[in-house]
């Protein structure tokens, strides 16, 4: 990963994260990222682990701003990384950035436990 000015380090370029798919970048202290691009062109990112059972989220079904768990069909909100009722928890959320094309994060949250 790249630094760029200020807080903020380049993960990917938006091109390369498919429509209504994902991409998995690596080098956050709490384990792999899932960069995600909902059908009207936002860019989302969690941490790349279910709240319930762990499982990949990278490889589950993005449906508007939300993802489904592909282990056990949980639903979690791309934005803020919680479940939608009636499930609990939350997998930790990463600020994104887009600008020309390319994908930042923040260096802040790429640090922390």
């Amino acid at each position: 990963m790249e630094t760029t000015k200020s807080d903020w380090v380049f993960v990917v370029k938006q091109a390369d994260i498919p429509v209504a798919g994902a991409r998995v970048i690596e080098g956050a202290a709490a384990g792999p990222i899932a960069i995600f691009r909902s059908l009207d062109d936002v860019v989302f990112a969690v941490l790349d682990k279910c709240p319930h059972k762990g499982g990949p989220l990278s490889q589950g079904i993005v449906h508007g701003h939300a993802v489904t768990c592909p282990l056990h069909a949980w639903n979690i909100n791309l934005a803020d990384g919680c479940a939608l009722a009636p499930d609990t928890g939350c997998a930790r959320p990463y600020t994104t950035r887009c600008e020309s094309g390319d994908v930042f994060l923040s260096a802040t949250e790429l640090a922390r436990d």
